[in-house]
């Protein structure tokens, strides 16, 4: 081989290396990305069950209810609303001492095909002031709060705006 046709080869198995890694490291990030998503982006876009997103917005009144699951874990079904639409949202686990009625969550899980969410990690706001960002801007979207008019409204004054109906699973 001449000494022209190796330098040629190297630089093909170089290009073909650094393709390969590029195409690995970029397939990394893809699996790795999380969407968040709102109720009501939920009920638009009908995400597909095999990727996992963040749902998020406010725990409805009235829809926790707390169980023990066969396993003896404990087992806790709820409701996340932005306004016009709910979500119910099932978690096997300890909810963080935070969790309550009427406050912020953001959960991290699949879409099951009935419609409701099965979540794998639970995050709830950590003061009273503090609202998690894709849930402030969630509300924003809706038209459930404008900022510049003081704290977001509570949950439970949501569901009787006429923005259209609750939905969800």
């Amino acid at each position: 081989m001449t000494r022209k046709k190796r330098r040629l080869m190297v630089l093909l198995l170089a290009g073909l290396g650094l393709g390969t890694a590029t195409a690995l490291t970029l397939t990394a990030f893809q699996d790795n990305l999380v969407f968040f998503l709102s109720p009501s982006d939920v009920v638009a876009r009908h995400p597909s069950g095999d990727r996992a997103f963040r749902l998020g917005g406010l725990v409805e009144n009235g829809s926790v209810e707390r169980h023990t699951g066969s396993d003896g874990r404990p087992l806790a079904t709820f409701r996340v609303s932005d306004g016009p639409n709910a979500i119910s949202v099932t978690y096997a686990g300890v909810l963080p001492d935070l969790f309550r009625e009427g406050q912020g969550v953001v959960t991290l899980g699949r879409l099951l095909p009935d419609g409701s969410f099965r979540a794998t990690e639970v995050l709830a706001r950590h003061d009273e002031t503090y609202m998690p960002p894709e849930v402030a801007d969630a509300l924003r979207r809706s038209g459930h709060w404008n900022p510049n008019q003081g704290a977001a409204p509570p949950a439970e004054t949501w569901n009787t705006a006429p923005r259209g109906g609750r939905s969800g699973g």
